[in-house]
């Protein structure tokens, strides 16, 4: 694999017909073909967000078109995923505010070229609450989710053994005496541990839990060195082995953006790379590694733009 000695930087789309972005996700499809999917509309919470999609062909991103939306509703936090199988799905959730959502699901068989028609998911299950699931080598598909009540903030993990028709539910994860983690984001170990970072609102730092069994139950969560604004997180594991983080690395904004390299399963972290460091909101990130190695990224670029980077992991050793 040639080794890209600049990063390549680009917003997804320059115009819309919405004043306001968020909560993006990514996905590869055949062909090396990327999908993007987000939040837009006047401001979040906003009645007329719906949920905007768009595909990259290698050279541009398609115009915006919306991929889900609920009458009367706002739309949040949609999260695309391609099992092994080759089925896409679209999770995105509805509703007034995270204490009232409705989670929806499409699915393609095409690449994202069209779409089912969305189908209402279970009460209480929103699939995939941001960052993407991962796929175990048996096929076994893990979702990091959570619940948002007024006081309590609790994550979960749903598991699926059946390409994701069907899901089962881990036991809550805590942080000892408060509940105030969501949005878990996963890793497997080389042992076979499933670990989950969290976005956490106190204490103001990314916190961990494992599970020693394939993800059915999982640790109380624990804080780490790593800082958390209470803002999203993401990671991956590259073709190297090594795990990439990114994050807010600060307590109070969301900005800078940056990346943290671990060569040792999570247990220690370094930032190697900034990728926004000026005055703005820069959060919400996605990440996946693609079929070439390389690392395919999206942002909230100060709520009014997604941004789209692709840089080569061996840049960040």
């Amino acid at each position: 694999m040639a080794r890209i000695e600049s990063v390549e930087r680009r917003m997804i789309f320059e115009k819309a017909p919405f004043s306001s972005c968020h909560a993006s996700s990514i996905v590869e499809v055949d062909g090396g073909r990327l999908l993007a999917a987000w939040f837009g509309g006047k401001n979040e919470g906003a009645k007329d967000v719906q949920i905007w999609g768009s595909i990259f062909d290698g050279q541009r991103w398609s115009e915006p078109q919306v991929w889900g939306s609920e009458p009367g509703q706002p739309c949040w936090n949609p999260v695309l995923f391609r099992t092994a199988k080759g089925t896409l799905y679209l999770w995105y959730k509805a509703g007034p505010n995270p204490q009232q959502w409705t989670g929806f699901v499409r699915t393609s068989s095409d690449g994202g070229k069209s779409w089912s028609a969305p189908a209402m998911l279970p009460a209480g299950q929103y699939g995939p609450v941001r960052a993407k699931p991962i796929q175990r080598s048996d096929g076994t598909i893990l979702a990091g989710t959570s619940v948002e009540s007024y006081r309590n903030w609790t994550p979960y993990v749903d598991i699926s053994h059946d390409d994701g028709k069907t899901w089962r539910r881990s036991n809550p994860f805590p942080y000892p005496d408060k509940h105030h983690q969501i949005q878990p984001t996963l890793f497997e170990t080389a042992e076979g541990r499933i670990i989950a970072l969290l976005r956490s609102r106190d204490p103001r730092k990314i916190c961990r839990a494992e599970s020693r069994d394939g993800g059915l139950t999982f640790s109380p969560a624990a804080e780490t060195d790593l800082p958390n604004p209470n803002s999203g997180i993401d990671v991956v594991r590259c073709k190297n082995g090594d795990l990439i983080l990114i994050y807010n690395p600060t307590t109070l904004t969301r900005t800078p953006l940056s990346l943290a390299r671990s060569p040792d399963d999570g247990k220690t972290w370094k930032k190697v790379y900034d990728l926004e460091t000026e005055p703005g909101e820069y959060s919400y990130p996605a990440m996946i590694v693609a079929s070439t190695g390389l690392l395919e990224i999206t942002y909230t670029w100060r709520r009014t733009h997604i941004k789209h980077v692709r840089l080569d992991p061996q840049i960040l050793r």
